[in-house]
């Protein structure tokens, strides 16, 4: 198992020269009022999860949108302030967004464009010439700010995700001697479903900018591929994944992201999860039931209506579990200024209220809504109650809570109910698969979790600890600054400098 120390090794021993810069929307870490005083926090981010114990061990400088109510105070003049806050390893440099920028960009283009187009759930996408417009904005407004953070010297940009598709070209443009990198955590549409993106030429040449492009799976970087060679006038080399477009080559490669193993192994045993442990036990007054948790997002990619509906169908096919079963469902608002995922909160608690009204007993309902974001502590102490955890995705990249459940269960246990359509699903193969729309499949699955003998469920949990221990966040890590180290000594040695 890859650690942070072999990370913190290659990074002294391959980057001493170099300075790293991480690139996201999301800020790792936000600061917020609370009475007179300030707090810091971290948000609820698969992403987030995934990078602050990579920076923890590079240093380095993280760019992100100030989004906290105190963000400003905080960061002061520079815009800067050094994280964790307990324990400083980075610089956190805040970004600032107007509120039309923030609307137009993030909430329009990006999750209302993006999002929908490259997931497949069948929503339809909004494309607005001026969401468009304030995303070229933005866009520019992080190159300035890396430009900035880069200096004169050798740094490696590594981008997040589908907000910032035109920032490499942005920055190559500036300073060739860039090396730069882009992680896109989402799925990519296939070739034709991509043509309806009426910006698809920019954006695709915005992407080839960088010198490493990747995806989750491989069936992403082939969609990619497919994509450039219908769209833009390029070269496309299937066999080596690489594109080359105006004297430039990019190369596509698969990296499944995972967790800090090692962390959240010694966490879940901690005292603190004990105590909550203990809590939730008499808070949800869990006897001889059997707890089942799901914990996302509030977002029309988890399934978590089908979910539902599928514990409904478990009680129906089989009443004698009224009163043994329970299921606790985490749903973390999000993105509630668009419409459509502020009728998914509503859906949802309507859903529950329905469900609860048909089965309940006495003093017994079958599932328990939390609709806030819950801290590690408390989602640590849920996997390990847990007899099983139904991740029933739509359409994910990757989808953490999965690897996140395994990787909490050191005794063993519990059964892992995972969507086909989730990109974990490619590793965590002894996981129950599901179609998460085949309600009786669904069903079947729940069942056969909670009937599922001793030894079946060690054995399958044992092989999935295993490939989750083999393949943390550290290696994610170390494969993609490796590959960007190796592409860097083909970067041309006559450009210099931060110029405009």
């Amino acid at each position: 198992m890859l650690t942070q120390r072999d990370l913190q090794e290659f990074v002294r021993d391959k980057f001493r020269d170099y300075r790293l810069i991480l690139v996201s929307n999301r800020e790792p870490y936000l600061h917020r009022r609370a009475g007179k005083g300030v707090e810091c926090i971290q948000p609820a981010s698969g992403m987030a999860t995934a990078l602050d114990p990579m920076m923890r061990s590079c240093g380095g400088t993280w760019i992100a949108h100030g989004a906290g109510d105190a963000d400003r105070q905080v960061s002061g003049p520079t815009s800067r302030v050094a994280v964790p806050p307990d324990d400083p390893k980075y610089t956190l440099r805040r970004v600032w967004l107007t509120k039309e920028q923030e609307q137009r960009y993030y909430y329009g283009l990006s999750n209302q464009g993006l999002w929908p187009l490259c997931h497949v759930v069948f929503r339809r996408p909004v494309f607005d010439p001026r969401d468009w417009a304030a995303y070229r904005e933005v866009n520019a407004l992080f190159a300035d700010a890396v430009i900035e953070e880069a200096g004169t010297g050798p740094a490696f940009v590594f981008i997040q995700d589908y907000h910032f598709a035109l920032l490499p070209r942005m920055l190559k443009e500036r300073n060739p001697r860039l090396a730069v990198a882009q992680f896109w955590h989402i799925p990519w549409p296939n070739r034709e479903t991509f043509r309806v993106f009426p910006w698809g030429q920019e954006l695709l040449d915005g992407l080839l900018g960088n010198d490493l492009l990747g995806f989750h799976l491989n069936y992403h970087c082939t969609n990619f591929l497919e994509t450039v060679e219908r769209n833009l006038e390029s070269h496309v080399d299937l066999e080596k994944w690489r594109i080359n477009r105006q004297g430039h080559a990019t190369s596509v490669r698969p990296f499944p992201v995972s967790i800090d193993v090692e962390r959240h192994e010694r966490e879940a045993v901690s005292p603190a999860v004990e105590k909550q442990m203990r809590r939730w036990r008499q808070e949800l007054r869990l006897g001889r039931e059997h707890l089942g948790i799901g914990i996302d997002r509030l977002d029309y990619t988890k399934g978590i209506p089908e979910r539902l509906r599928s514990i409904d169908r478990l009680l129906e096919k089989h009443p004698d579990l009224v009163g043994r079963v329970r299921f606790l469902q985490v749903g973390v608002p999000s993105r509630v200024h668009i419409a459509e995922y502020k009728g998914l909160g509503e859906q949802v608690r309507a859903l529950v209220d329905q469900i609860n009204w048909r089965w309940s007993a006495e003093d017994w309902t079958p599932i328990v809504l939390v609709d806030r974001h819950l801290g590690q502590t408390d989602m640590m102490a849920l996997h390990r109650l847990a007899r099983f955890c139904f991740v029933s995705s739509l359409h994910d990249g990757m989808n953490l809570v999965a690897k996140e459940f395994v990787s909490s269960r050191l005794d063993d246990d519990g059964v892992l109910i995972l969507s086909r359509f989730a990109g974990s699903a490619r590793e965590l193969t002894d996981a129950l698969l599901v179609n998460p729309y085949d309600l009786d499949e669904c069903a079947d699955a729940l069942y056969a979790a909670l009937q599922m003998p001793d030894e079946e469920r060690r054995w399958r949990m044992q092989r999935m600890r295993a490939e989750v221990a083999e393949n943390t966040v550290y290696r994610w890590a170390i494969d993609i600054l490796s590959l960007l180290l190796k592409l860097d000594q083909t970067l041309p040695a006559d450009a210099s400098g931060a110029g405009a």
